[in-house]
């Protein structure tokens, strides 16, 4: 499946983003869409996902409260609600597919998107 991410840009501390992760090319679903980020010099980091087979959402512990994963199945899409950002938020944002293992791991997802850029000024 082909991911594309798009909906990143910059904004002030406080402020709030919606991430669109939008797929095509493979029919079958993944069981998995979730959002990395990575800052520079930093590992990739889990921030969200959307389990499609029990239409469940799990978000890392520093996103929480934050952070609204949802789906959009006319339009095959993931979308990831950022709201009351924080500097250190920011990142590069993946959106990725996974089709079995662990989603909280990055090897767990096969199809990975080309990142969209958000920056959090203070």
């Amino acid at each position: 499946v082909q991911l594309q991410a798009s909906g990143g840009g910059l904004v002030q501390a406080g402020g709030s983003l919606r991430l669109s992760c939008s797929a095509s090319g493979r029919t079958s679903r993944p069981y998995a869409v979730g959002w990395f980020r990575q800052a520079p010099g930093k590992e990739r980091e889990f921030v969200a996902v959307f389990d499609w087979t029990i239409g469940s959402s799990y978000y890392a512990n520093s996103v929480k409260g934050r952070f609204t994963i949802s789906r959009d199945n006319a339009k095959s899409m993931v979308n990831l609600q950022m709201d009351s950002l924080k500097p250190e938020d920011t990142a590069v944002y993946y959106c990725a597919a996974a089709r079995g293992g662990s989603y909280y791991s990055a090897q767990s997802y096969t199809d990975w998107g080309q990142g969209t850029q958000v920056t959090v000024s203070s």
